[in-house]
């Protein structure tokens, strides 16, 4: 039995869209690697819950396959903030994370810079 549990999770993580965008932060690269850690013996592994696995693997499948967003289709492509979904990718992609992060930074020296108590240097004083 534990084989087919391994297969069919081996199938999902197949199935499983990836999101080059989000480097490091990708919920299909996060589900290989928990599938990976779980079935570590492969197909010889034994479940210690397997009506847990089985939930989980069914739960899932159900994401994957978009039961919940075609049951509960939304009237609108956009959030309460009037946000479309491909701002809101473009936003969370990894490269706009690390611009947001070194902008913040910026402000952050020139805050520091402003409200440090020692008076900025201006060249060598003799």
């Amino acid at each position: 039995m534990s084989l087919t549990r391994y297969r069919r999770f081996l199938r999902l993580c197949e199935e499983w869209p990836r999101d080059e965008t989000k480097t490091g932060r990708d919920l299909g690269t996060f589900l290989r690697q928990k599938v990976a850690l779980a079935f570590r013996e492969g197909e010889s592994t034994q479940i210690a819950d397997p009506e847990k696995c089985d939930q989980m693997y069914e739960s899932l499948s159900r994401i994957n396959c978009n039961v919940y967003k075609d049951k509960f289709p939304r009237l609108r492509d956009t959030s309460f903030t009037g946000v479309t979904v491909e701002e809101c990718r473009m936003v969370l992609a990894t490269d706009s994370m690390q611009q947001m992060e070194d902008a913040k930074k910026g402000m952050w020296k020139k805050l520091m810079q402003r409200f440090s108590s020692k008076p900025p240097e201006e060249g060598a004083k003799e």
